[in-house]
């Protein structure tokens, strides 16, 4: 999880507001510290750590001039902010009106997005997943990718999309489509994990409904 110090050197150590995190589920001694250049066309940054042993529980960087959110949170607090939003009946991935928060799942991907943000420079808005693979698995898929002539970066990505278009005709109560073949036990929950929390949501407000 990103540290005090590195987003402190993201934001250069300027701090505009400080406040308690208002919710329960990072604990009792949650703090949050923002970053905002003033701009309503502009961004900010947020931390929110714990004053007692300083761990970093999320950090969010705001694009509000191209109306982008992006979140990275410590996987062991995913499940209580979740069911804590639940509880509330608010939707836990909506950032301000009309605009949802994206998931990161690495520290290098949020900072990048942050540093980018922050001096107003085109970034890429895909998500960065790592992949872990044994020789076996890594040997097959780039097998697979080299038998369709496109590139080993390529053919996760469209694995992936294939996965994430699976999600989306289940919610729709449509037929799945089964081609292109991407053999799915080549592939870890964790690497789906954002596609299955957007089914899990929908499928929660359906209920609701």
């Amino acid at each position: 999880m990103i540290t005090l110090k590195e987003f402190m050197e993201v934001i250069d150590y300027r701090i505009t507001e400080g406040s308690d995190y208002c919710w329960d589920c990072f604990g009792s001694h949650a703090y949050t510290l923002t970053s905002w250049n003033g701009l309503h066309d502009g961004h900010s940054l947020s931390i929110t750590f714990d004053t007692q042993h300083q761990t970093v529980y999320q950090v969010e960087a705001f694009d509000y001039k191209n109306n982008r959110a992006y979140r990275l949170m410590h996987p062991d607090c995913i499940d209580d902010y979740q069911n804590e939003a639940d509880m509330r009946q608010v939707d836990p991935d909506e950032a301000w009106d009309n605009v949802e928060f994206v998931d990161l799942e690495t520290e290098e991907d949020w900072l990048k997005k942050a540093q980018a943000i922050i001096v107003g420079e085109d970034y890429d808005t895909r998500v960065d997943i790592p992949l872990r693979l044994d020789d076996d698995q890594l040997f097959e898929l780039m097998k697979q990718a080299h038998e369709r002539d496109i590139t080993f970066n390529e053919f996760v990505e469209q694995a992936l999309k294939h996965f994430v278009e699976q999600y989306k005709h289940l919610l729709d109560d449509r037929p799945v489509i089964q081609s292109p073949p991407f053999p799915p036990t080549n592939f870890t929950q964790e690497q789906a994990r954002k596609a299955v929390k957007k089914a899990q949501k929908k499928l929660k407000k359906k209920d609701r409904g």
